[in-house]
């Protein structure tokens, strides 16, 4: 099991940096429904590793109030810090 450090932190502000899609997570959401779309700011809100492959995953709240599973590739630094969700 490889074990990586996390590039982002709690309370960091982030875009995302592709448009992500619902993979079953979100049970209320039609399969394969657009989640959040590429741009949109969110606040990183739990750091946590895949148990197995020590992959970083973030759990981050964006604009629209949904609570998305992130990898690193998956976001940017946000370019407005100081923004509102």
């Amino acid at each position: 099991m490889e074990s990586s450090n996390p590039r982002y932190e709690w309370g960091q502000r982030v875009q995302a940096a592709v448009e992500m899609f619902n993979d079953g997570s979100f049970p209320d959401q039609p399969l394969d429904a657009l989640l959040v779309a590429s741009g949109e700011v969110g606040e990183v809100v739990q750091v946590g590793q895949h148990t197995e492959s020590g992959t970083v995953v973030y759990m981050v709240e964006f604009a629209s109030n949904k609570v998305v599973g992130c990898f690193e590739p998956e976001l940017t630094p946000c370019l407005h810090p100081g923004g509102t969700l």
